[in-house]
């Protein structure tokens, strides 16, 4: 053993786990050095104005999302597993938080922080322990068409939240039709000012965002908006302002919320956990895919657990990767984790000696910021093409942008994941087959809807059963095998290709039972070939196998052919 070690440290390898951060200095060259200062400084910038503009959404003080800026960007730095992943403050996620905290009846401000502080907590602990159990799997069955119609919905939510802030009216509704109904009704109230300022930074950020996609257009809106507040004295002439922040670091401490119940706040952290790790996830894999770096999610689930820990232990809410400030980070060039550490350390600096100047930032340019982003969400080409490729996909995202805007963030979650498993399940409940046959001049097997020229074999037939046989799929299968076995006469042969059938379960073992008693009433002989280990193993422990016979399984489905006919021929 401890010569093995010593090879291993004379090559250079790491003994046992060291956090990743260690792993990308090892290599490190100087030169990277620049790269990732710049692109430290490039993320600070973007990361700014929405770590500012998020807390609104959640209703907690605009240095909460400093901290949540902050904090798990150096946590996600020294565990994370990609060297250029970023995370913070997301949208979707602050959304889902925003109803949590209406479902968990929390309205006092200080209870407020110390509720999202231990749903992040709680949240970053589900992430690690998901790790470990290596349930990263379940990622993938967060589909990609559900999270667009999710992440659309959540747009719209989020526009419509903005109205209050882009007008000035005091928007108590909730909901899509009724926060519109009660602005119009209000319209004599607008608040030309903050209007103005409001619009004109949207229309800004907008055709920036057309002109030029990689300028850091939230922080100029954030620029303008202060020095429209400085100048013009925007307070004075009734437009609300943000407010100056404490400009203080805060203390670790492990949060624990008052009167509010155990069981409601585990399961606001389970519909935390399932956006911002779903839609992290999403953003990970898609920048691995752009820059073909491989992405294991179960390492990801550690990094975003240590992420989302670090931001509850010192006071902010949970977090997720960032598209804006990972696309960030890629184009200019960041090499590692280095630039996540140089954007905290930048951002640390802002919060504690630059701090005071947003008591002069309109919280319209607040609202600004968060309704352009909300465009962003909406991705509409995706849309357009799951139309053309797929309309039952169409339908499940359209049904999961609905859900979000009618039913509300946390039963629109339920509902859009609810809509991928049925999908699934439908699409397991109906699994692909084929009947095989012979062309004129082979002797290999094919399938008969896919070769004209394909003819059965006589007196045989052969099913290919394209997927595993479940209970959700039994006795859709044993329905369609003994409907084609209506046709077979007494002495035929009717062989299951077990070629891509990966798995059994007990309600599928009943269901071949009950197709073999059958075929054998009428004098039909069954036959298996070429089953999996794993399947056949389970065959065999329940006794079908022996009622089979062993020379009725055979290692392929031309096997199982030629030993009929030659039994039909009587050689």
């Amino acid at each position: 053993m401890a010569r093995r070690a010593a090879a291993h440290a004379g090559r250079g390898e790491p003994l046992g786990w060291i956090p990743p951060i260690l792993q990308q200095l090892r290599g490190y060259r100087p030169e990277w050095l620049q790269s990732d200062l710049l692109a430290g400084l490039s993320v600070a910038a973007v990361a700014l104005p929405t770590a500012i503009a998020y807390p609104a959404i959640v209703g907690v003080p605009p240095e909460v999302g400093l901290y949540a800026a902050i904090f798990p960007t150096i946590a996600y730095a020294i565990f994370g597993s990609s060297r250029q992943l970023m995370v913070g403050p997301d949208s979707a996620t602050c959304l889902v938080l925003a109803s949590a905290l209406l479902y968990l009846g929390v309205t006092a401000p200080d209870q407020r922080v110390a509720v999202v502080a231990a749903l992040a907590v709680i949240t970053g602990v589900f992430c690690v322990l998901a790790g470990t159990a290596r349930l990263g799997f379940i990622a993938d069955f967060l589909s990609r068409p559900v999270l667009t119609g999710f992440l659309a919905g959540i747009a719209v939510d989020l526009i419509i939240g903005q109205i209050g802030r882009l007008s000035g009216l005091a928007i108590e509704a909730k909901g899509l039709i009724r926060p519109i109904v009660e602005a119009l009704s209000e319209i004599g109230g607008l608040h030309v000012i903050t209007t103005v300022v409001g619009l004109g930074l949207l229309v800004l950020l907008r055709v920036l965002r057309r002109l030029a996609p990689r300028f850091p257009a939230p922080l100029l809106a954030v620029v303008i908006g202060i020095g429209l507040g400085v100048v013009f004295d925007l307070q004075r002439h009734g437009v609300r302002m943000v407010g100056g922040i404490s400009g203080a670091v805060p203390t670790l401490a492990l949060p624990v919320p008052q009167d509010v119940e155990p069981g409601d706040l585990l399961l606001a952290s389970f519909s935390v956990l399932l956006v911002s790790f779903g839609a992290g996830i999403i953003t990970a894999r898609s920048f691995g895919a752009r820059y073909h770096v491989p992405v294991d999610a179960n390492r990801e689930l550690f990094g975003f657990g240590a992420a989302n820990i670090a931001s509850g232990l010192f006071g902010a809410f949970p977090i997720t990767s960032s598209d804006s400030r990972t696309a960030v980070n890629y184009i200019v060039g960041g090499k590692t984790q280095v630039a996540g550490l140089l954007a905290a350390a930048a951002l640390i600096v802002i919060t504690l000696f630059a701090g005071g100047i947003l008591a002069y930032l309109p919280v319209a340019a607040l609202g600004a910021v968060l309704a352009s982003a909300a465009v962003d969400l909406v991705d509409a080409p995706r849309f357009a093409l799951l139309w053309r490729i797929s309309r039952v996909e169409f339908c499940l995202a359209i049904t999961a942008l609905v859900g979000v805007v009618v039913f509300g963030v946390l039963q629109g979650t339920a509902l859009a994941v609810g809509a991928s498993l049925v999908h699934l399940l439908w699409l397991g409940s109906r699994p692909r087959d084929a009947v095989l046959g012979r062309r004129p001049g082979k002797s290999e097997l094919y399938k008969l809807h896919h070769h004209a020229d394909a003819e059965p074999v006589p007196g045989l037939l052969v099913y290919l059963l394209q997927g595993p046989l479940v209970f959700f799929n039994a006795d859709y299968v044993k329905g369609r095998m003994l409907e084609l076995a209506d046709g077979a006469q007494a002495g035929d042969w009717f062989v299951l290709d077990g070629s891509a059938m990966n798995h059994l379960d007990s309600s599928a073992i009943e269901a071949l039972e009950d197709v073999y008693g059958e075929l054998r009433r009428r004098g039909i002989s069954f036959a298996v070939a070429d089953l999996h280990r794993l399947p056949r193993a389970t065959m065999e422990r329940s006794g079908l196998a022996d009622r089979i016979g062993a020379g009725m399984f055979f290692h392929s489905a031309e096997e199982a052919a030629a030993a009929f006919e030659q039994q039909r021929d009587g050689l």
